[in-house]
C-alpha cells in the first residue's frame, strides 16, 4: 500500500525533508555576532575607565584646593646636572622632579628668566598637597650639594648667612669684582658693606642675616667688606660663623694701591699732608711709616699669616686687581670655578671704557644700557716723587716675595 501511495517518497513532502536535514546538521554561529559582542565589551570597559579617571581627578582637585595653605615640605637632593628631585613617602610614594630650563639669554645682572617644568608627579596622597614653584623663578641650572636644603614652599627664597665673602683689599678692585659677580644668576650679594666682623659684631648673627638678600636653593649669598682682611679678629669670627666659608681677596701692587688709597682720602679731605710726608717717619733716614694704614694694608703676607691660622689656603682665592682690568673674564672665570659655579660671565659681558681706564658691563641689571662704576672709581692719581715710589718698592719687595710663595702665584709687582 505504501508502494501504491508512495508514502516513503521524499518528493511528496519536500518541506518535511529539509527540516529534518537542518535539525541533523546545524550551521556554526555567524562571525559578526562575535565582533559585535567584542565591540560592546570594549566600549563598556572604556566607559568604566573614563569614569574612574574623572572621579579620581575631581577628588585630587578638591583635596589640593582644601590644603594649599599648608604645603608639605620637600626633602631635596641635588647634583651637578640641572634638576631637583624631591621624594616623599607618606602611605604611598610620591615623587616630584623638576627640570630647570633657561627661558632667555643672560642679559645682565641676574636678568636671565627661568622656568620650572614638572616632569613627573605620581598619584597624590589624599589629604596632602604640594605647592609648586611658579614659572619664572631665577633658579640655578647647576646646584652644589653644599647648599642643598628644603625648597621654599612659595619659591620666595630665604635669608641665609653668606657662604662666600670678599674680604679685601681696600682700593684693590673689590667693588668692581662684586658688580661683575652679580651678573651671575646664582649669586646674590649685599650692595653696601655690612662691616659686621669688624665694627658691628656685637649686633649678633641674626642681625647680620637680616642684611642679606633672599636666595633660592643653589644660589650663593655674598657680601664684601675690604677691611676684614686687615682686621685681626675677623678670621676667628668668620670661622665661628662657618669654617666652610669661602674667602676672596683682590690684591693689587701695594705701591699703586697706597697711592690710590691716598687719592681717595684727598678727595674727601683736601687739606691733608702730602703723600710723601705721610709715607716716611723721617724722610732723611728713609724710614717708612708702617703705622699709616695706606702703607700697612699692602703688607699682604703679614695679614695672610693671621688668616691661615683659621682657614686652609684652598679656601682662599686671590684675585689680581691688575688682571681684573686687563682680562676681567679670565679672572671672573677663576672666581666662578672657585665658587663651584658654571662659567656664565664671559668676554661678551664687558667693554673697555677708555675714559675711566677699566672695563665696564655692557648691560646693567634690569636695563639694556651699559654700566660703569661710579665717578668715585678711576680717579686720576696725583704726581708722586719717583724717588718716594722707588723707596716704597724696595720696602715692599721682601713682603711681596713671601706673599708669592705663600699663595703659589706670581703677581709681577716687582718687575
Amino acid at each position: 500500500m505504501c508502494a501504491e501511495h508512495g508514502c516513503g517518497s521524499r518528493t511528496d513532502h519536500p518541506g518535511t525533508g529539509m527540516a529534518f536535514s537542518r535539525i541533523s546538521k546545524l550551521d556554526p554561529p555567524s562571525r559578526g555576532i562575535f565582533r559585535k559582542a567584542a565591540v560592546m565589551l570594549c566600549s563598556l570597559l572604556a566607559s568604566v575607565f573614563l569614569l574612574h579617571l574623572l572621579t579620581d581627578r575631581c577628588a585630587t582637585t578638591t583635596t589640593a584646593t582644601a590644603t594649599t595653605t599648608s604645603p608639605l615640605p620637600v626633602r631635596a637632593s641635588y647634583g651637578r646636572a640641572a634638576g631637583v628631585r624631591g621624594e616623599l613617602s607618606p602611605p604611598r610614594t610620591k615623587r616630584l622632579a623638576y627640570e630647570w630650563t633657561a627661558v632667555s639669554e643672560l642679559m645682565g645682572y641676574g636678568a636671565a628668566g627661568r622656568a620650572s617644568r614638572v616632569l613627573a608627579d605620581e598619584r597624590a596622597v589624599p589629604g596632602e598637597s604640594l605647592m609648586l614653584p611658579p614659572p619664572g623663578l631665577v633658579v640655578s641650572r647647576r646646584v652644589s650639594p653644599r647648599f642643598a636644603g628644603k625648597l621654599s614652599p612659595l619659591g620666595e627664597g630665604s635669608k641665609k648667612l653668606p657662604q662666600a665673602l670678599i674680604i679685601g683689599v681696600k682700593k684693590g678692585g673689590t667693588r668692581a669684582l662684586l658688580e661683575f659677580l652679580r651678573v651671575h644668576p646664582d649669586i646674590r650679594a649685599v650692595g653696601a658693606e655690612p662691616h659686621f666682623f669688624d665694627r658691628n659684631y656685637d649686633n649678633g648673627l641674626e642681625w647680620y642675616r637680616e642684611l642679606m638678600p633672599k636666595t633660592l636653593e643653589g644660589q650663593i649669598t655674598m657680601e664684601k667688606t675690604p677691611s676684614y682682611f686687615v682686621t685681626r679678629e675677623a678670621p676667628a669670627r668668620i670661622s665661628a660663623m662657618s669654617r666652610d666659608t669661602k674667602l676672596i681677596v683682590v690684591v693689587r701692587d701695594p705701591v699703586t694701591r697706597a697711592i690710590s688709597d691716598y687719592t681717595q682720602t684727598l678727595s674727601k679731605k683736601p687739606d691733608i699732608p702730602s703723600f710723601e710726608s705721610l709715607t716716611f717717619k723721617n724722610r732723611t733716614t728713609g724710614l717708612i711709616d708702617t703705622s699709616w694704614s695706606a702703607i700697612q694694608i699692602g703688607i699682604y703676607a703679614k695679614h695672610l699669616d693671621n688668616w691661615l691660622q683659621y682657614f686652609p689656603m684652598d679656601q682662599i682665592l686671590f684675585v689680581s686687581g691688575e688682571r681684573l682690568i686687563s682680562d676681567p673674564a679670565g679672572e671672573l672665570g677663576r672666581v666662578q670655578d672657585f665658587l663651584g659655579l658654571k662659567r656664565i660671565i664671559t668676554d661678551k659681558h664687558f667693554y673697555f671704557n677708555q675714559t675711566k681706564g677699566f672695563p665696564c658691563l655692557k648691560k646693567a641689571e634690569g636695563s639694556s644700557k651699559p654700566h660703569c662704576l661710579g665717578k668715585t672709581k678711576g680717579r686720576t692719581h696725583p704726581n708722586i716723587d719717583p724717588e718716594v715710589v722707588q723707596r716704597l718698592r724696595d720696602f715692599y719687595r721682601p713682603f711681596n716675595m713671601k706673599f708669592y710663595q705663600m699663595t703659589g702665584r706670581f703677581f709681577g709687582w716687582d718687575d
